[in-house]
């Protein structure tokens, strides 16, 4: 038999309509540039195109980084939805988690109909970021993309965003999160997301089966998203925000190989690599690594 060959588009998004040029701003570039379409070519894909997310120069004018944000999820979601209409499997290169309403609503709107579709988030994170403006500490748009995906807050970003109508949070799972505001847990205790633990994810855990099964059953598509913090801190010393206790990039990827086997998933998305603060290509290596268990569960797919 042939083996498969996995048609792939990839979408990026450089730092979601922010005018501060950052490490993380770079990553996208970074992630791709360093070796991705070799590794890509070399699992047997096929990289159809690469596409990144911009402002057009009127946008880049318009008062509001919230505002901006929201424009440029919007041309993030044209893009996703674009490569899901022609049967490309999309790999996310992301500056940060905010990105997260354009992935979603690319993948709403994508599909044959103008009716939209229901999405699935399995949300890989060492935090939460179900955070609302009434629940943080810190007072960070970056911890509160989930919320806003869900309906939780911020409508009109969201609606800026093109994601329309909300996830329920019964389309959630949460996987490695360990790291929580107070008020944000009680918020995050309220909505009864499941949680799928580093055990589960080490153990590779029949956990993972059932919740990739579950929302299956209730969505019609599900995209799953890691923010490179939920790895082991070793592996990215030069993120800000890491938090110990989290899996390797090898057991991570194990991890995405079961669930991208399920025929489900249909989008994979990478947030917050550390460009210029990885000077041994560690995490570089780590999102390859990654990236190559989602390929190969692509691969395990039944024909």
């Amino acid at each position: 038999m042939k083996p498969m060959t996995i048609k792939i588009g990839i979408a990026k998004i450089i730092e979601s309509g922010s005018r501060s040029p950052s490490n993380l701003s770079q990553g996208p570039e970074a992630m791709e540039s360093g070796g991705l379409h070799q590794l890509l070519e070399k699992l047997g894909c096929d990289l159809v195109e690469s596409k990144t997310a911009t402002l057009t120069p009127e946008e880049e004018k318009e008062y509001g980084a919230w505002h901006r944000l929201g424009l440029a999820n919007r041309h993030l979601r044209d893009i996703v939805a674009d490569q899901r209409r022609r049967g490309l499997f999309t790999l996310g290169l992301l500056s940060n988690c905010n990105a997260l309403m354009g992935m979603l609503a690319g993948h709403q709107h994508g599909g044959p109909t103008k009716r939209p579709l229901r999405v699935g988030l399995i949300w890989i994170d060492a935090h939460g970021d179900i955070n609302t403006p009434d629940t943080t500490l810190s007072g960070m748009l970056g911890g509160m993309p989930v919320a806003v995906s869900t309906g939780l807050c911020l409508p009109r970003l969201r609606r800026k965003c093109g994601l329309d109508p909300a996830l329920p949070t019964r389309y959630v799972t949460m996987a490695a999160v360990r790291d929580t505001d107070p008020l944000e847990q009680e918020l995050l205790d309220r909505t009864e997301i499941p949680h799928i633990t580093t055990k589960h994810i080490r153990d590779l855990s029949l956990v993972i089966d059932l919740e990739m099964d579950r929302l299956a059953t209730i969505t019609d598509t599900t995209y799953v998203h890691i923010d490179m913090d939920a790895l082991d801190p070793e592996e990215v010393p030069g993120h800000g925000l890491t938090v110990p206790g989290g899996p390797t990039s090898k057991e991570m990827a194990d991890a995405l190989e079961m669930m991208f086997e399920h025929p489900s998933t249909s989008a994979f998305g990478v947030a917050s690599y550390p460009a210029g603060r990885d000077p041994d290509g560690r995490s570089l290596k780590a999102v390859y690594n990654m990236v190559e268990g989602v390929i190969n569960g692509l691969k395990n797919r039944e024909p």
